[in-house]
């Protein structure tokens, strides 16, 4: 839909500039081509990049008008940069240009305004149909609300009311699964969502198929969540979904393509960076006592442990220290914070693509004094018994001085927020391409130049993002830990495992 808007938001640029070179100039028709169409297409293209490159087009960023005219001035201060090039470049053109800038607001705000009643209208919303009552189901209807763009309408939930997830009260219950053709029938959906955690022997077959030869959409709850979210939903992860799975297996040439693009972009940054560097290094030690660079053990591709490379950000501390942001915000040097604000302590890591530790795209490197902690925790076990090691699923690519989670996450500061952003990183993993690597690199520039953190939609509504199962609220406990139940309630445990794991092995050594 934000594809769409920018062509739309494209097309309507070119179109006001190319009419105002007619009334301006009324160029022969000879001309007409050259002197018009080239400061239209120019002006359009570069005017819809600044846009992109202001969150214009980010669904959590600006998905209602008021938000987007909350991002206006910034939006507009950007487009000032193709502005004043067209400007300078086309000179005969220079009255349409500044024609187009003064109109620009207004048909933006009017394009935003239209298109976002078009979508968000009655008329245009699709009715969706939950079948399901558990902590999918509440990711599924999650994922809808705030992530939609308002083009879905939950109709209703279908499922066992004993089983209902406390997320999902304040939404119509339909009936029991018995009772699904009579709720299709009455319910009218345009798309039926399947968010059964257990499926054996309780999927309605018969009424869903039903349903799919009329016409009806029907969708894994699993899939809509990646879908929507750009996620991957955990809980529905189970071996038999990962054995037989398409994804996590990229063509092996775009591995290579992507592997040469990382060296190819790493040997150039080291040379055209070089001054830099030198810059970095000199204000760096000018600012505060210590070594230019921070080396520490990250764990990488297949569990192997390298020295990451980066520019000292804090003061050194002899002292035991915490792993996450927030605790350390106190050591950030002055220098450190403009450096961590627009990622250039990382371009050491140039370094560490070069040796083969890593790619420029990537899920980051977790501290390898963490490690059994993640391991612990990024489990799953299941009635059958089995334990799907989701830290193993991250180890199958080459970390990345960028990924997935850092342009559409925070820094993660709690164990509840590391989860969040493994559910990036795996799906990362699982969709991972070429065209996936550009745009993540495309959106780290975007962060880059902005100088600010990313927010995930869901953290903006605060820390229920693992809802629970009904026996679990009853409270029902498992030997093993378990990703459907709160983090909050395994972190401490999980971590006295990690200290044990860590004490048992210094002992062994």
């Amino acid at each position: 839909m934000m594809l769409a808007l920018a062509l739309l938001e494209a097309l309507a640029i070119f179109a006001v500039l190319f009419g105002a070179i007619l009334a301006w100039d009324r160029p022969p028709a000879g001309d007409l081509l050259p002197g018009t169409l080239g400061p239209a297409l120019a002006f359009g293209l570069g005017a819809t990049l600044a846009l992109y490159y202001g969150d214009a087009y980010d669904p959590r960023t600006a998905p209602t008008v008021g938000r987007f005219l909350e991002r206006l001035p910034r939006c507009l201060l950007l487009t000032s940069i193709p502005l004043a090039a067209s400007f300078l470049v086309f000179r005969e053109a220079r009255p349409a240009v500044l024609t187009t800038a003064l109109v620009m607001p207004a048909l933006l705000i009017g394009l935003r305004a239209l298109f976002c009643g078009c979508v968000r209208g009655r008329r245009f919303a699709k009715r969706v149909l939950i079948v399901g009552t558990g902590p999918l189901a509440h990711r599924a209807v999650e994922a809808v609300e705030s992530q939609g763009g308002g083009r879905y309408v939950i109709a209703g939930v279908a499922g066992d009311a004993e089983d209902m997830d406390e997320g999902l009260a304040d939404y119509p219950h339909l009936g029991p699964l018995t009772n699904l053709e009579q709720i299709i029938e009455s319910s009218a959906p345009d798309r039926i969502v399947v968010a059964l955690e257990e499926r054996r022997r309780r999927m309605p077959v018969p009424p869903l198929l039903e349903a799919r030869l009329r016409g009806i959409v029907v969708e894994d709850g699993a899939e809509l969540y990646e879908r929507l979210t750009g996620k991957l939903a955990i809980e529905a992860l189970t071996p038999s979904s990962l054995i037989f799975c398409r994804d996590f297996r990229p063509a092996p040439v775009a591995l290579a393509a992507g592997r040469a693009m990382s060296v190819g972009a790493a040997a150039v940054g080291l040379v055209v960076f070089a001054p830099l560097f030198a810059l970095i290094a000199l204000v760096i030690r000018l600012d505060s006592p210590g070594p230019i660079f921070f080396v520490q053990q990250r764990v990488g591709w297949r569990g192997r442990r390298f020295p990451l490379v980066k520019f000292r950000t804090m003061f050194e501390t002899s002292g035991p220290r915490s792993e996450w942001a927030r605790d350390n915000d106190h050591r950030i040097t002055r220098v450190g914070r403009w450096l961590r604000r627009f990622r250039l302590d990382e371009l050491p890591q140039f370094v560490n693509i070069l040796r083969g530790d890593m790619d420029l795209v990537g899920p980051r490197p977790h501290p390898a004094t963490n490690f059994s902690l993640f391991v612990t925790v990024l489990r799953n076990s299941p009635e059958c018994g089995e334990q799907i090691p989701y830290y193993s699923l991250r180890s199958m690519v080459r970390p990345g001085m960028t990924g997935w989670a850092q342009v559409r996450y925070r820094y993660a500061n709690t164990l509840e927020e590391e989860i969040e952003k493994m559910r990036y990183d795996l799906f990362y993993v699982k969709h991972r391409s070429l065209w996936l690597d550009i745009r993540i690199l495309a959106d780290t520039v975007r962060t880059v130049l902005g100088g600010h953190d990313v927010e995930d939609a869901d953290a903006r509504r605060g820390p229920a993002a693992s809802p629970r199962t009904g026996a679990e609220r009853a409270g029902a406990r498992r030997p093993d830990v378990d990703l459907r139940r709160p983090i909050s309630a395994i972190a401490p445990r999980a971590e006295a495992m990690a200290r044990a794991s860590r004490a048992g092995s210094r002992t062994r050594r």
